[in-house]
């Protein structure tokens, strides 16, 4: 397989960023592999596929909650042959039930090459950030 380059993975980050804060449901979660994982800060436990993070989006979707806007800084791309860690702060702003809060968090993506030549993400890590 050949190695990721730092242009494909800033795209497909671009794409699942973009995405994300679009609430683009289906394109969103094309970026992913089925066998991704997930560590979320605001989540008790790693959530172990792509169905069961599918699953808590629409319980999220189901309660009201919605993405305003989701702006991204700070990247970095670090390469490893065919996977790659693409890295940024994220600042979100979500809707639940019509009450605005405003996320600072940071953010650890890692991407791999497919079979197929495509670039995934098989693991997105979030974890809260200090505002200076």
């Amino acid at each position: 397989m050949e190695i990721l380059t730092r242009t494909e993975v800033q795209a497909a980050a671009t794409r699942l960023v973009d995405a994300f804060a679009a609430a683009d449901f289906d394109a969103y979660f094309r970026c992913f592999a089925e066998d991704a994982t997930f560590l979320f800060h605001t989540e008790p436990s790693r959530i172990e596929s792509l169905e069961d993070y599918r699953n808590l989006w629409r319980s999220w979707l189901d309660s009201g909650w919605r993405v305003v806007e989701c702006q991204s800084s700070g990247q970095a791309v670090q390469l490893a042959g065919t996977g790659a860690v693409f890295s940024h702060d994220v600042r979100t702003v979500v809707e639940v039930a019509g009450a605005r809060d405003v996320l600072h968090e940071r953010e650890s993506i890692i991407f791999s090459r497919t079979p197929d030549g495509g670039i995934l993400a098989i693991h997105e890590h979030l974890s809260p950030a200090s505002v200076s």
